[in-house]
């Protein structure tokens, strides 16, 4: 017969263990936001100082440098929104005037592509709806949150942009600070690492806004082309679902794809074409010319990458998906593949011991 005997010492070795596992979710929790806090800070960062450091070669001091950075950024995208704003409000505003008869054209449309009466169709959505008129408690509910949300995002935004630009203007003390963690001979390394981080982070963020406005520019064009009305509304939707990588360009295209069935099913299907010719142009020729090799990463990855980041940092986490891919994409590569690549066997841990060893070593000889 086999020993199954339960002993104190077992129950509070299991307790400990549990206690520990509770624990260790939640300090999990908060080395989240604090990590998806830092990534957003270096993102916006990294653009200030390289900026700093161009004015910088003509002796401009760097708090002159990055300040004026962050006032060429935030004015660009100013200008950007008071372009399109005008003309992207006055389609939304047209849109929704006529929203009532596009949705029964919508209804209509449904019904007779998948065999259901349009009153049906038309009941399932009043039914929606009126769970909400009826009871205001459940609409108010979602707008004060929302209103939260807003005033949460802006404070979020204020306090970022003033992190990122004292960052931007004082880098040494962080850097230095950062180094001072880890083993003499293994910094240089570390700093090899902090810049392939920053060269894909810029890359990143140029490739952002030129994929953006060529994505945003082609479907413009294309709709314009096949006389689809609302097309800046749609072109500008596109351009900011970009943000998320494959799931924002599949989200961006349902909309404009369905106004387009309210009219007929091949414009239906010319909207589609429309959106997977500027989707495969960004992706395949826009992208790698601007991007380089400083983020290729595989769809595959990314796509997995995608639901991964959702599932640990929640929407927020979906606009810099690609930054925290490629993050965890070159620490895998600098700290597992190539020590592994050359020859050594005993990569990661014993190299981490080793590194562990010779600080204390240094240290002892000081």
């Amino acid at each position: 017969m086999s020993d199954s005997r339960i002993t104190a010492g077992v129950i509070y070795k299991a307790v400990l263990l549990a206690f520990g596992l509770v624990v260790a979710a939640v300090i999990f929790q908060a080395l989240i936001s604090l990590i998806l806090g830092v990534l957003i800070v270096v993102i916006v960062a990294a653009p200030l100082s390289a900026f700093a450091d161009l004015l910088g070669r003509w002796h401009v001091p760097r708090a002159i440098g990055a300040s004026l950075g962050l006032l060429i950024g935030l004015g660009a995208i100013g200008g950007l929104v008071a372009l399109i704003v005008p003309v992207f409000t006055s389609e939304v505003n047209h849109f929704a005037q006529e929203l009532p008869s596009i949705g029964d054209s919508l209804t209509r449309r449904l019904g007779r592509l998948t065999g259901s009466s349009p009153a049906h169709i038309t009941s399932q959505i009043q039914h929606f709806v009126t769970s909400y008129t009826h009871n205001p408690s459940k609409l108010l509910g979602p707008v004060a949150s929302i209103g939260a949300s807003v005033a949460a995002a802006v404070a979020a935004i204020i306090v970022v942009l003033l992190t990122s630009l004292y960052s931007a203007i004082h880098p040494e003390p962080l850097i230095n600070g950062f180094m001072r963690i880890f083993p003499i001979p293994r910094r240089p390394h570390v700093q090899h690492i902090l810049m392939r981080l920053r060269t894909a982070y810029l890359a990143w963020l140029r490739g952002l806004f030129v994929g953006m406005v060529v994505l945003g520019g082609l479907t413009y064009g294309g709709l314009q082309l096949v006389g689809l009305r609302f097309a800046a509304f749609f072109a500008v939707f596109t351009a900011v679902a970009m943000i998320v990588p494959y799931f924002g360009a599949l989200a961006s295209s349902i909309p404009p794809i369905l106004f387009a069935l309210t009219v007929s099913t091949d414009k239906a299907i010319l909207v589609g074409i429309i959106y997977i010719l500027a989707h495969q142009v960004e992706s395949n020729f826009i992208q790698p010319l601007v991007v380089a090799r400083t983020v290729k990463l595989h769809p595959a990855v990314v796509a997995i990458g995608v639901v991964a980041v959702d599932q640990l940092f929640g929407f927020i986490g979906l606009l810099i998906a690609v930054p925290l891919i490629a993050t965890a994409t070159i620490l895998t590569d600098e700290l597992w593949v190539k020590p592994l690549e050359r020859g050594d066997s005993r990569a990661p841990v014993e190299q981490l011991r080793r590194s562990s060893a010779e600080g204390l070593s240094v240290r002892a000889r000081r």
